[in-house]
């Protein structure tokens, strides 16, 4: 187990400090590379895991390939637009829009999405009405990962325990849909108090500053789009694994770009993160090796325990402990130990009115709203701001998620025990 333990801090180190030449997939890999050699893991494990976490794999293949085509034809800037002209030319209104479209975006696309697409775009665009930034660029970090809840699809992440332990949309809905209603309330109202004087500023609309050219491509991809969320519905009722529709909806809209030659195979591959697969795949070899090593079997032990003498007690301290996790290892990581664990509880878990499961997913997703290194959507969002000449301190997202954060928890998880009871 010392050895387990030693190559998982040390990987969870690499990927934090990604020291040259080494990015979070290549410090993964290497992690999942020493599991490999030391014996940790089997060569038939490591093929066991990938046919276990295919499904979200395809998904997310699927998910970038649709958001690229998105982008190309202008779907996302026409977004940003219409939210700026129901802004009204008032900076408090546009915040709200800004919440409001980045809930839509995040449910059905996923957080990665919004924090990919429409970070850019709000940022140039409130940078063009002459307003600061930041309360508009923070809404986008933010909702990406509080609105993550909202369905399976929303995050990836939430694709490991839904995959797991065969999860519904109606089981989902009925614990989860509360909590994020109120997740999402909370962070609206903390982010008006805070920012109130900045956000009331006034700004002049021009629609000759976007750019959109309404097209039969565009028409083409919005009809894709619709059909693509109504796949990811119809799939999550049925429980059926969520990278058909995602690679459905790639499949059309690529076959779309290229017939009206707006797209071809480079532009495609450009928009493509082939590392984020890597990654996803390694940290998944690495958790087991935590596995086999007894060290989640012994998590699984201590969460039966606690759920066994107070549901209430283990709804609260799963999703702060997740979250917790989730800025230590990142949500990835922390997701894939808390779904092996409660696995190992086994038929306790439906005992348990299955709270565990849930507020593990809650910590995941909320959890990230406290550091920048709590989730690939933040750390994407961070990296898209630095690129166009906007430094975001990790101290300044610190400070703004141990206020908004810890309320969003404590009534999430407070809401999702009463859930349980019903």
């Amino acid at each position: 187990m010392a050895l387990t333990l030693s190559i998982f801090a040390l990987t969870i180190i690499l990927i934090m400090t990604r020291p040259r030449p080494l990015n979070e997939a290549t410090a993964a890999l290497l992690g999942a590379v020493l599991m490999l050699a030391t014996s940790i893991i089997s060569p038939s494990q490591a093929f066991g895991v990938l046919k276990d976490v295919d499904n979200i794999l395809l998904f997310f293949l699927g998910l970038m390939v649709i958001c690229v085509v998105a982008d190309r034809a202008g779907f996302f800037e026409w977004c940003a637009s219409k939210a700026v002209k129901l802004a009204g030319g008032r900076g408090l209104r546009l915040l709200l829009v800004l919440f409001g479209l980045g809930t839509l975006i995040t449910t059905f696309f996923s957080n990665d999405a919004t924090a990919l697409v429409l970070t850019p775009i709000v940022y140039v665009t409130v940078t063009r009405l002459k307003l600061n930034p930041l309360p508009y660029v923070f809404a986008c970090a933010f909702i990406a990962n509080t609105a993550s809840m909202m369905l399976p699809i929303s995050n990836p992440v939430n694709l490991l325990p839904v995959d797991a332990f065969d999860i519904t949309l109606g089981e989902y809905l009925r614990f989860l849909l509360l909590p994020t209603i109120l997740a999402i309330t909370i962070n609206v109202i903390l982010f008006i108090l805070i920012f109130r004087k900045v956000i009331s500023a006034s700004f002049k609309y021009d629609c000759a500053e976007f750019s959109i050219k309404v097209d039969r491509f565009f028409i083409f991809t919005c009809i894709g789009l619709t059909l693509t969320a109504i796949g990811y519905i119809v799939t999550s009722v049925y429980g059926l694994p969520l990278s058909w529709p995602a690679l459905g909806g790639a499949f059309l809209l690529l076959s779309g770009s290229f017939v009206f030659r707006r797209i071809n195979l480079r532009g495609v591959n450009s928009g493509i993160s082939w590392s984020i697969l890597l990654f996803i795949f390694s940290l998944a070899l690495l958790v087991k090796g935590l596995e086999n090593a007894g060290v989640t079997e012994a998590l699984g032990r201590a969460m039966a325990d606690l759920s066994s003498q107070n549901t209430l007690g283990a709804t609260v301290a799963t999703s702060f402990g997740t979250a917790v996790g989730s800025n230590l290892i990142n949500n990835w990581s922390m997701m894939m130990v808390s779904v092996s664990s409660i696995g190992e509880i086994g038929n306790s878990v439906a005992a348990s009115g299955q709270a565990l499961i849930y507020s593990s997913i809650m910590g995941a997703d909320l959890g990230p709203n406290i550091t920048i290194i709590g989730s690939l959507s933040s750390m994407l969002w961070l990296v898209l701001l630095r690129q166009r000449g906007l430094n975001i301190h990790p101290m300044q997202y610190l400070k703004l998620g141990l206020i908004v954060t810890p309320p969003m928890l404590i009534i999430g998880a407070l809401s999702l025990y009463l859930c349980s009871l019903l």
